[in-house]
């Protein structure tokens, strides 16, 4: 982790029509970190990754991304750019096989000619979508979809990855199985944006962490401080010391 800012946004509200969905939301994510947007159902945090995506406009404020300033540009030239989203509920090709839901994800110009080195890699994080490569994807457990979500999303040979609600109605063994794989896409240098229900596991495993409330932040820091922040412990945890 070199300390350099790869992704800065700095006071952005963005609109869903006439209602105001995030209010002067500044956050960093450094290079080679793993980062947590933790709140509540509608809290923003969807339109946050969103936003940062391109399928949301800011209404005002900046998205920085390698200090280029990337608000409002199309979602397409953001993922050439090395920004990648899994978004919640997965949203797999159902009918197409796992192979050619990978596949899916390498159709950028920069990912197409990287397409049998990053599906090397996949195999290597997920060893059971190669195993299942020829099998339709809506056969697949609950488990095995996320994982061929995330999958999909490391075809497009991302610099940083967002990932929304990753163990949404996941079993807690194979929720452990899928942070050892996010551990090991942050070795291989790719920064990590996620948004988590799991409080307590999102700050055991986060470099960082900001707190989201009615789409602004109200907290923000290292997964340890914030692990002993006391509205975190009496909004997320009850009173008492988390541990």
């Amino acid at each position: 982790m070199t300390g350099e800012a790869l992704l800065n946004i700095k006071d952005v509200d963005v609109f869903h029509s006439t209602f105001q969905a995030l209010w002067q939301v500044s956050i960093d994510v450094k290079r080679g970190e793993m980062v947590a947007l933790i709140g509540a159902n509608t809290s923003g945090k969807t339109t946050l990754l969103d936003t940062i995506s391109g399928l949301l406009r800011p209404g005002k404020g900046s998205i920085r991304y390698e200090g280029r300033d990337i608000g409002g540009l199309d979602p397409h030239r953001i993922v050439d750019l090395g920004i990648t989203q899994v978004p919640e509920g997965r949203r797999i090709f159902p009918d197409m096989t796992v192979l050619d839901n990978l596949l899916m994800g390498s159709y950028s110009r920069r990912a197409r000619r990287k397409k049998p080195e990053n599906l090397k890699k996949v195999y290597e994080h997920f060893p059971r979508l190669e195993e299942r490569k020829k099998q339709i994807a809506k056969t697949l457990s609950g488990g095995e979809q996320q994982m061929l979500a995330i999958g999909r999303g490391l075809m497009a040979d991302p610099k940083l990855m967002l990932i929304d609600e990753m163990s949404l109605g996941l079993a807690p063994i194979v929720v452990d199985e899928i942070f050892r794989a996010l551990a090991a896409i942050r070795a291989r240098d790719i920064t990590i944006l996620f948004v988590e229900q799991n409080v307590r596991r999102s700050l055991q495993e986060a470099d960082r962490a900001y707190i989201l409330e009615t789409g602004r932040v109200v907290l923000g820091g290292s997964a340890e401080s914030l692990r002993e922040e006391e509205h975190v412990k009496r909004a997320y945890f009850g009173v008492g010391t988390c541990t």
